[in-house]
């Protein structure tokens, strides 16, 4: 398969921009530039790119939006990468920011906006630096800053660093924090798009989303969707972890199995043992069942099935791992990142972790088991933004699945399922 978002990885110096550009780097701008708003717009429907950060919102309809708003606007990168199990966005970093930047660029050409800013997580500050660098050499060449490629169109971009919070990857919690407010989500409306960074209209973006906006500029859109499926177009960076082979960052065509990316890109099992499942959309996502794992890796597939493809994090499990103590690991990173704003996900957490921690010792009862399902309904109903609502995610499917496994140790659990069957 032939890699278009990831094409560039290790090809050029990252702090030199002539190296990107004699790699094809910059074409997309000057499309752009030379084509049209109206053109990039379309172009970019047509490639029908969803938000890469998990929201799967269209991009088109986003920038399209933001280029209808009057006034002054802006650009924001979420390169707040939290969910545990995804690191994709990181390597694109490391490896391409240059592609990034573009994407950037070009959003703001499209939206008539003057200043970016991307949100970098705090863990991953080695590589601020990197980017500033990439920014300098751009704007030395004239990519960046006043009067870019010799046109009317002035851009720059500011780097901040996260404040180390999962729940800053939130839109509204992120700009909260870049105002110098502890990272707590907002009530919506309004919206970031209509009242953002520092009041101001805001188009946000994750940083495959960008990338993935360059590469459909540089090679058209005829190009992009030669792979993928009609209602997944084109090819998605995933994050293989767990017990697998070989982990890592991988650019795969939308359409592939989960069983081909196991096996033929992960290599398989680990340790030669079964495996049992895979966390799919990372902490936050559902459990999938060895069962599915002839399911192709679509939005329309996992849709259909229950599941989400989310950031594109895949955590492999086999059957050395007790389904209760990862659901606990789980659980527990919830509880420890909820920022307190609401009850529901506030006090939900601390008790899904107690109720779990009972499971695990043996003690839970069949009440404790109808209080956890309680609980996880008044969270997915009630919390105030998508933490609190995606944290039981993965308790879901356990039921869904694994309802044996999860209650067996249940006081009153086998009793209580010998009097169903009869």
């Amino acid at each position: 398969m032939r890699p278009l978002i990831t094409e560039y990885f290790g090809k050029y110096k990252c702090n030199d921009v002539q190296s990107y550009v004699d790699l094809g780097g910059y074409s997309g701008l000057k499309k752009v530039i030379q084509k049209g708003v109206d053109w990039a717009l379309e172009e970019l429907k047509a490639a029908d790119i969803r938000g890469r950060g998990g929201a799967e919102y269209p991009a088109w309809r986003k920038w399209s939006m933001a280029k209808g708003r009057q006034g002054e606007k802006l650009i924001l990168c979420n390169a707040d990468e939290g969910e545990p199990g995804s690191f994709k966005d990181r390597d694109i970093l490391l490896h391409d920011p240059m592609k990034i930047i573009e994407g950037m660029t070009i959003a703001a050409y499209c939206t008539g906006a003057k200043n970016g800013y991307i949100y970098i997580r705090e863990e991953y500050a080695h590589i601020r630096e990197r980017f500033i660098d990439a920014c300098e050499s751009a704007k030395s060449q004239g990519y960046l800053g006043n009067q870019i490629l010799g046109q009317d169109f002035d851009f720059d971009i500011h780097v901040n660093i996260g404040a180390g919070a999962y729940i800053c990857g939130e839109n509204t919690a992120l700009i909260e924090s870049m105002h110098g407010m502890a990272g707590r989500p907002r009530l919506k409306p309004p919206r970031v798009g209509e009242k953002g960074l520092f009041g101001l209209p805001t188009l946000v973006n994750n940083v495959e989303t960008f990338v993935c906006a360059t590469t459909v500029f540089i090679h058209g859109k005829g190009v992009y969707c030669q792979s993928g499926t009609e209602k997944s177009k084109g090819n998605k960076v995933i994050s293989l972890s767990g017990k697998i082979k070989h982990a890592g960052t991988y650019e795969i065509p939308f359409g592939m199995t989960i069983n081909e990316i196991l096996n033929d890109l992960g290599g398989g099992s680990k340790n030669g043992l079964k495996l049992s499942f895979v966390q799919s959309g990372g902490a936050s996502g559902p459990l999938i069942p060895a069962s599915e794992f002839d399911m192709p890796f679509t939005y329309e597939d996992f849709k259909d099935r229950g599941f989400v493809i989310g950031a594109g994090s895949m955590v492999v499990v086999d059957e050395s791992m007790d389904l209760i103590d990862y659901l606990i690991a789980v659980e527990g990173f919830f509880h420890h990142e909820s920022c307190g704003k609401c009850t529901p996900c506030r006090e939900g957490m601390v008790h899904i972790v107690k109720i779990l921690d009972k499971i695990n010792n043996q003690t839970a009862t069949l009440k404790d088991l109808d209080k956890l399902k309680r609980v996880m309904k008044v969270m997915v109903e009630a919390s105030f933004c998508g933490l609190g609502t995606t944290a039981p995610t993965a308790l879901y499917s356990a039921f869904k699945y694994f309802e044996e496994d999860l209650c067996k140790n249940i006081i009153g659990w086998e009793a209580k399922n010998d009097s169903s069957n009869h």
